[in-house]
């Protein structure tokens, strides 16, 4: 028996189930950058307080992928309104992850996903959408310039060294 794909919005109750998938970013982050990101975990229940922001608030939603009665992916969305005298006035959709299971890539899945947070966006009043994604996630960077996103800024980053790395003389 097949199962179509379905979509729908994330409930608090969601929480442990997005931990879960969460751990597709932490195990990919922390890969490549384990200087900044904490290894996935069988613990779910760590990343919690993590997650439950992205579910908590009328400014912010969460949706999940199901194939049949599993969660397959997630995405998460909030909108700003940032507000300086140097920037234009606008509301921004502002994605924060994005996941989908290995196995399931390649269907489509994450290209519905973002089209279903840019939506909900929109609809909250919305005229950008906005992400960041590290260089090291070539598929995600692919996936996001198909979708019609244009690089428009670079965050660079540089260790630096505290009084504890400098050996004692």
């Amino acid at each position: 028996m097949t199962y179509p794909i379905s979509y729908r919005r994330a409930t608090i109750e969601d929480v442990l189930t997005i931990c879960e998938l969460g751990q597709i970013l932490n195990a990919s982050h922390h890969l490549a950058r384990p200087d900044i990101y904490a290894d996935a975990t069988t613990e779910f229940g760590r990343d919690e307080p993590h997650w439950l922001a992205s579910l908590q608030g009328e400014d912010r939603a969460a949706f999940l992928a199901e194939f049949g009665s599993n969660a397959v992916g997630f995405i998460t969305i909030q909108v700003v309104k940032p507000i300086s005298p140097l920037l234009q006035p606008m509301v921004v959709g502002r994605i924060g992850s994005v996941a989908v299971l290995e196995q399931i890539r390649g269907r489509g899945v994450g290209s519905s996903l973002i089209k279903l947070a840019e939506e909900w966006a929109r609809k909250q009043g919305a005229t950008d959408i906005r992400l960041a994604v590290w260089e090291f996630n070539e598929q995600a960077v692919n996936l996001y310039r198909e979708l019609g996103y244009e690089i428009r800024a670079f965050e660079m980053g540089k260790r630096i060294r505290t009084l504890l790395d400098i050996p004692c003389a």
